[in-house]
């Protein structure tokens, strides 16, 4: 195989650490059970337990899209300019 068909594979960008932070928050927020786990305050009549968990419901699906959105973005650039060093390899063989 040739070097660039695995090459930055593995590579940890800020793009790569936005999305983790975003698939991440989620699941802390849920699991920190301390940080919610409370009555008041309370809104439109519904305990701050509950309506924490179901704010987090369209926190989740909008980090989720923004991670989406920034993964495709990720791998159009990583393949666009896959297909560039490979015309260019290719151009001076």
């Amino acid at each position: 195989m040739s070097e660039t068909s695995g090459a930055g594979r593995g590579t940890v960008t800020p793009t790569r650490v936005v999305i983790a932070l975003c698939l991440l928050a989620p699941f802390v927020a849920m699991l920190w059970v301390g940080s919610y786990a409370k009555v008041e305050p309370t809104f439109i009549g519904i305990p701050f337990f509950y309506w924490y968990q179901m704010a987090w419901v369209l926190i989740s699906t909008a980090l989720t899209m923004v991670a989406y959105v920034l993964w495709r973005r990720d791998q159009r650039a990583r393949a666009a300019s896959r297909n560039s060093s490979t015309q260019d390899g290719g151009a001076s063989s």
